[in-house]
């Protein structure tokens, strides 16, 4: 019987998952072949097979943090530059957040770790769960560069803590480590073919599943997060902002295009007066001035001189 099991097992893996490691080639053999071993007893028949090389664990001289205690009180978060997709499409970036004290995690993908994506990313953790205590992120940290006002400001009681280097942010960079090798293998054994289709395997099937494998019960049960109050909107609050003057004719210039303040607004700027443009996530404008937000219509945009150029030509 235990012969039978073996040959099954060694052979399914020599087809099926060659680059799997023991642990995760026993759960994907019982998942979806039925053949249930310890991943100990995998592991010795791949060593005595030679498919598998047994890996000597590195001495660590440098000193764990303990976890913090309650969910919500830090997070860390960063983008993994990967190729997700094994050659079907450019190589491009998982964003990923984890909570400290559980190891729970929540990602999506993107072309390139941007400001915007940072920030959908914290819009999403914050609609599921609330407001987070602590931010943690290394010195590229969208949150830390972004303009007046900071997200510090904004979001009144998360404070953002720049790591000076990957090994300070562990837990999410062996949250990277678990993605690049579960992840990738996940995504071929569902024959994912299109970047939509990886998208929902994400969200709807791996994070559920990864959760419920890694994340641990925090050691205080209570959540530190604070519940978004309903009069706040995230459109307003991780959004860009960007302080420009009126001109004599009431228009307001913002990346070449020209936005006419009209007459119908309740509070109107006097010429040379400065007044914010907010630009949020989805491209939309507002003005606002004196935390009033200000009518306006949108007149052509101004063209580069390349098209000035064309046009002459």
């Amino acid at each position: 019987m235990i012969l039978r099991i073996r040959e099954a097992a060694l052979r399914v893996y020599q087809e099926r998952y060659g680059d799997f490691g023991p642990s995760f080639a026993t759960e994907k053999l019982k998942e979806c072949q039925g053949i249930s071993i310890d991943h100990e007893t995998l592991r010795r028949w791949l060593i005595a097979g030679g498919l598998w090389e047994g890996k000597r664990r590195r001495k660590v001289y440098r000193s764990r943090r303990e976890r913090r205690e309650c969910f919500g009180e830090f997070l860390q978060f960063d983008g993994s530059h990967h190729n997700w997709f094994e050659g079907w499409r450019d190589p491009c970036c998982l964003m990923n957040m984890v909570d400290d004290a559980m190891g729970r995690t929540f990602s999506f993908f993107c072309e390139e770790e941007t400001t915007s994506d940072a920030m959908r990313l914290l819009w999403y953790w914050i609609e599921c769960y609330g407001i987070p205590k602590a931010l943690y992120g290394d010195k590229k940290n969208a949150f830390v560069l972004s303009r007046e006002p900071t997200i510090e400001e904004q979001l009144a009681g998360i404070e953002v803590i720049v790591a000076n280097s990957p090994q300070a942010k562990g837990r999410v960079e062996r949250s990277h480590g678990v993605y690049q090798d579960r992840l990738v293998k996940e995504l071929r054994i569902a024959q994912i073919s299109t970047i939509e289709d990886a998208h929902r395997y994400l969200m709807k099937v791996y994070l559920p599943k990864i959760n419920e494998k890694f994340a641990r019960t925090p050691l205080r049960p209570e959540d530190a997060h604070v519940p978004l109050r309903t009069l706040t909107s995230l459109e307003d609050i991780l959004c860009y902002e960007t302080p420009r003057l009126v001109s004599n004719d009431y228009v307001v210039s913002y990346k070449r295009r020209l936005l006419q303040i009209t007459h119908t607004a309740r509070v109107l700027p006097k010429q040379k007066t400065q007044v914010i443009v907010r630009e949020l996530l989805d491209r939309r404008i507002k003005l606002l001035y004196q935390n009033t937000e200000l009518a306006y219509v949108e007149l052509e945009k101004i063209p580069r001189k390349e098209e000035l150029a064309t046009r002459s030509a």
